[in-house]
């Protein structure tokens, strides 16, 4: 009885999400939230292109996101010039290039390692790497500093880098998709003679692409809008990233929101063309490391 009630009931709930008026309600729900979160969008690429006493007059009417009057390029050529956006652009490049790759390359290994390996404390370990997602970075920042100073890395890459190389969230990400792939495709290839570089290279990693696209977006928009690292361990603008760097822009007179309007459009640009690019591998993963998790 109760079995042919709750059949009933998902019958019911299946047919109202397949009718055509869910259907509209569901996109006008979407429609409205895609309009919210692209307003600042939208009012941050229309300001870079306005005198700076225009950028926030009629901040209460439409003719805010509106480029009226329009002054071209030179906002960002000002931006390029004042604040040595190459410069920093290409430190951020570095930084997070760095980041992303090594990244990829150490947290695939460890979470395929958790995966397939046997050995005594592998649960210890994983339930460790499970912990340590929980912890918020503020909590380590200070001892990572002092070590630093320690060493004298203050003012380098490497202390930019080297302390998020590892990633707990990103083991795990890649230790959950790599329990979904079938083993008998490895035993196969073991079977042909392939050694476990060749294993994991060949078969495992090509099949895990979704995975290694949900990181990379994921260790990228980490490194690239991280602000309270870098202020702590920076003084100048040799290795100074982006966030740090219109933090400093921001404050240096004169103060001209037209091209810090265009520095941030110039810091959100490559943000955007990476999700843009690998938007579908990085849903995909998102959701199958989410359903075998």
């Amino acid at each position: 009885m109760t079995t042919d009630t709750e059949a009933e009931r998902s019958d019911v709930s299946s047919s109202v999400r397949s009718s055509p008026i869910w259907r509209w309600i569901l996109y006008a729900v979407m429609i409205v939230l895609a309009v919210l979160f692209l307003f600042p969008l939208v009012y941050m690429v229309s300001s870079s292109f306005k005198p700076d006493d225009q950028v926030l007059a009629n901040s209460d009417s439409f003719e805010a996101f509106l480029p009226i009057p329009f002054v071209g390029l030179e906002n960002y050529a000002d931006a390029i010039e004042r604040a040595q956006l190459p410069r920093v652009f290409m430190n951020s490049v570095i930084i997070s290039g760095s980041i992303v790759g090594l990244g990829l390359l150490v947290n695939s290994l460890f979470g395929y390692a958790l995966a397939r390996l046997r050995f005594k404390g592998k649960k210890v370990i994983l339930a460790i790497v499970i912990a340590l997602i929980i912890i918020p970075f503020e909590a380590l920042a200070v001892p990572l500093l002092y070590m630093g100073a320690e060493v004298g890395w203050l003012d380098t890459y490497q202390i930019q880098i080297l302390p998020f190389i590892a990633n707990p969230l990103f083991i795990f990400l890649f230790y959950t998709f790599f329990l979904g792939i079938p083993k008998s495709l490895e035993e196969a290839a073991r079977i042909d003679g392939a050694g476990p570089v060749r294993v994991f290279t060949r078969v495992v990693a090509p099949l895990a692409k979704p995975a290694y696209a949900t990181v990379a977006i994921l260790g990228f928009l980490f490194s690239w809008g991280q602000f309270l690292w870098p202020s702590m361990v920076t003084r100048g603008v040799d290795v100074r990233p982006l966030p740090v760097g219109i933090g400093v822009f921001k404050t240096t007179p004169p103060v001209a929101w037209g091209d810090i309007m265009a520095y941030t459009v110039l810091m959100t640009l490559p943000l955007l063309i990476i999700f843009l690019i690998f938007q579908r591998q990085f849903v995909q993963g998102v959701a199958s490391s989410g359903v075998k998790g």
